[in-house]
């Protein structure tokens, strides 16, 4: 199974100039395997809808699977983000991010994301889907 990041859904709801194609073919690349979003990745999505109904529906031909967030992966992603706030890190809300990259190696999951440079660091047992 595959954690399917926001960047890369966001990249086709949007048809992002820069990334569409990227983010398509890479997703195309793992449906065999699955893809998958948890609902901190619903969450950041949900910024651009008006209406949860108006999100499900833009996410409906999407082939995702809505994977529960374990409690060890709070755990992992607090103790990611102290240490990330520790080594200087300015980012006051990047706690999402961390909790997928937690889920991800919790539950043995890959993560198809474009932002690969945090999960690297903090996360060096996932692997990683990106550019």
């Amino acid at each position: 199974m595959v954690l399917v990041d926001a960047n890369v859904l966001l990249d086709i709801l949007t048809q992002d100039e820069e990334w569409f194609s990227w983010s398509e073919q890479a997703m195309r690349g793992c449906l065999a395997e699955g893809l998958a979003i948890n609902a901190l990745i619903y969450a950041e999505l949900s910024a651009g809808y008006r209406s949860i109904q108006e999100l499900d529906a833009a996410l409906n031909d999407s082939d995702l699977k809505r994977l529960p967030l374990p409690y060890e992966a709070g755990f992992l992603a607090g103790k990611a983000f102290v240490k990330y706030r520790r080594a200087g890190g300015q980012k006051r809300s990047p706690l999402p991010d961390f909790y997928s990259g937690a889920h991800a190696e919790t539950s043995g999951l890959r993560l198809l994301t474009r932002d690969a440079t945090r999960y690297r660091k903090y996360f060096p047992k996932v692997e990683l889907i990106a550019p």
